[in-house]
């Protein structure tokens, strides 16, 4: 035993003996200590959110599937049914005499070999398959057993069955997993920006562009390769998804290569070369994100009320470009919410927690990134729902009625339905993605600053394709500015009021960049310089999409809109949490009254990030809010034998593609 299979079978020793003395309510299921595998096993991935919204469905569905063929009242998904184009074949298992053991058997055996399959070629395969090892030797099973011969009766067979088949399942799923995921026929219309040099170039402002960096690292520390990462998923769309129906589908066909898109959004703001059309609210969109970068400062004296008492309950979500700019205040920050009144489990008003403004944005960008502990948007939202059935305050009960479940049965059922509806939103946003292949803020910021300023013809680097002017925040350099010194040469160019980025940061631990007037065309998100922007487009917003989607299946599951006792609470150390730099000054707790809130947080925490415009956030908060009361409503049919339905999924046939003219309105070179 090396020292690594060691440490984690020690882990484990404690961990297990630990439970062993914990009150009832409080030991987990093992599917819990299995979702809890996998979470970790993609900490230890690379940071793919459309590869693990996959894999945590498909874990959820294997351990499904393993406690439904043994219950008198549920279905199976999987088992005996066709998904796609797949047929999984079912001949049924005997009756066991002990219930618990034999779920508790298949699930693991299923468990077990899928999360193998699908992480051993992973580039922290050294920390994750030793410990997925040594969770199933703790719990007492024999991996040298390879039967799938369930028809014995024998659980293990059954889990090594439905794992063999899941397996086989995924090597024919749209995913291309045989070709580890990588695209198809995906190209981008743009040259790489590459971001330590000032301005950018682009052959079409409207379209993606991919990012040059010294070193790429992504957002769980692997360090690739390559220097120029390519579009992560951008075919997505033709994922079998798990609750997606056709009439959300439509298919739309580039250079003879087909896109599927569920949910179609519509065409973003373009950018023009002669300023008209959607112009102004592309400018508008982006302009937003600049300035909201001069937020991070938390120097600058503003304090904010961060408790449930003042940040949630947002208003009604905007549909039009009017709507826009009255719900998200461009200048101070933050959209129009009016808070809770109350916490309804204790009757009192929530507590105000006044920080800087400057330390909660911080805080906001990095806690949503990818979670706290980098298991990817679709994994964070597992650990909420774990977080939640873990509050002392916490009953099981299924839609908030009824007797309290079992914890197994929570949990696969928990699982079940939160993992298809984060499946379905990454297959949904990604095919949106991949089909309006929009710019991210970092390349249209440089783009436009690159032109000039759209607001006064008669000052000099005018241009209707510019940057639109807003006093105090986004302005021109003048002759006394620090920022003209090279002999004048940036005289009338577009400053922006911003987070200075990497190049002020020595020492993350001990300095941070704060903010001051940069060149617009050296503008930077809220990111570490090895990362800078995810390497996928914008539209829509995955974050916006899965959260959404997350806070309306946990609200319906737990049959209240609150976090268990009214709150739910993260907290980050003063001068510890932060990795982009030194910070927060102070501890702040990140509090949600409702999942919703928790959600919107989420939205708004990559504009502070420099990631998305608001022509992103919100359609990917309205379709998750779809996409999340769909796959409940689906996903709860399985717990009843006879009311389960299926529109059958088949693949996409030659009948269902329709041919689009690409969605540019104009490019900067027409």
């Amino acid at each position: 035993m090396n020292k690594t299979t060691y440490s984690i079978f020690l882990f484990l020793f404690l961990t297990f003996f630990n439970a062993a003395n914990l009150p009832a309510q409080q030991v987990h299921s093992v599917a819990r200590k299995w979702n809890e595998a996998t979470l970790l096993a993609i900490r230890n991935d690379f940071a793919r959110p459309t590869v693990h919204a996959r894999n945590l469905f498909h874990t959820a569905m294997a351990m499904y599937d393993a406690w439904a063929v043994y219950d008198q009242h549920a279905q199976t998904f999987f088992l005996g049914k066709k998904l796609g184009n797949y047929t999984c074949s079912f001949l049924g298992i005997s009756v066991p005499e002990n219930l618990q053991n034999a779920r508790d058997e298949a699930i693991s055996y299923a468990a077990y070999r899928l999360l193998f399959h699908r992480f051993k070629g992973s580039p922290g395969a050294s920390k994750s398959i030793p410990y997925i090892d040594s969770l199933f030797f703790a719990l007492g099973y024999d991996k040298s057993f390879t039967s799938t011969n369930y028809t014995s009766g024998s659980p293990a067979a059954l889990g090594n069955y439905i794992a063999e088949q899941l397996i086989a399942f995924g090597l024919q799923d749209g995913s291309n997993e045989k070709g580890a995921y990588a695209n198809l026929f995906y190209s981008p219309i743009n040259p790489p920006l590459v971001t330590k040099f000032s301005g950018n170039q682009m052959n079409d402002p409207n379209r993606w562009q991919p990012l040059s960096l010294d070193v790429f690292i992504d957002q769980s520390g692997n360090v690739l390769p390559i220097n120029t990462p390519a579009f992560l998923s951008p075919e997505w769309g033709r994922v079998t998804p798990f609750s997606l129906s056709t009439k959300d589908l439509t298919v739309f066909n580039r250079n003879n290569n087909s896109y599927p898109v569920y949910h179609d959004p519509g065409p973003p703001p373009y950018l023009s070369s002669n300023g008209s059309g959607t112009s102004a609210a592309y400018q508008w969109n982006f302009n937003l994100v600049s300035c909201w970068s001069a937020h991070l400062d938390p120097r600058d004296g503003v304090m904010w009320d961060v408790s449930p008492a003042s940040i949630g309950n947002s208003s009604a979500l905007p549909r039009t470009i009017e709507e826009y700019k009255k719900f998200y205040k461009i200048v101070e920050g933050g959209v129009v919410q009016q808070g809770h009144p109350m916490n309804p489990y204790t009757g009192k008003p929530y507590v105000p927690q006044i920080v800087p403004r400057g330390d909660y944005t911080r805080v906001l960008a990095e806690f949503w990134a990818d979670g706290p502990d980098s298991e990817t948007p679709p994994g964070h939202w597992f650990t909420l729902v774990n977080y939640v059935a873990d509050h002392p305050a916490f009953k099981r009960r299924f839609k908030g009625q009824g007797g309290e479940l079992a914890p197994l049965e929570w949990d696969v059922k928990a699982y079940f339905i939160l993992g298809g509806a984060l499946h379905d939103a990454a297959i949904t946003a990604w095919g949106i993605k991949g089909w309006y292949d929009y710019v991210r803020p970092i390349s249209a910021i440089r783009y436009m600053a690159t032109k000039g300023q759209s607001s006064d013809k008669t000052l000099s680097h005018y241009s209707p394709q510019g940057m639109q002017l807003v006093p105090g925040l986004i302005e021109t350099v003048q002759p006394k500015d620090t920022l003209s010194w090279a002999k004048g040469k940036d005289l009338g160019k577009v400053k922006i009021l911003a987070w200075k980025g990497p190049n002020y940061i020595p020492n993350p631990e001990t300095t941070d960049a704060g903010v001051d007037w940069v060149l617009a065309e050296e503008w930077w998100p809220y990111q570490r310089p090895t990362f800078v922007s995810p390497p996928f487009a914008g539209l829509i917003s995955g974050h916006s999409t899965f959260s959404r989607a997350g806070a309306e299946v946990l609200t319906m599951l737990t049959g209240d809109p609150y976090f268990p006792g009214g709150l739910g609470e993260f907290v980050a150390q003063k001068n510890k949490y932060l990795k982009f730099e030194e910070g927060p000054s102070v501890d702040v707790i990140l509090q949600w009254a409702t999942y919703r809130d928790a959600s919107d947080q989420s939205s708004l925490s990559r504009i502070w990030g420099g990631i998305h415009p608001p022509a992103d956030d919100i359609p990917g908060r309205l379709i998750g809010e779809k996409i999340g009361k769909a796959a409940f409503a689906f996903g709860e049919t399985y717990f009843s034998k006879t009311t389960s339905t299926r529109d059958g999924m088949a693949g996409l046939s030659d009948e269902m593609v329709k041919v689009f003219p690409d969605p540019v309105s104009s490019s900067a070179n027409t």
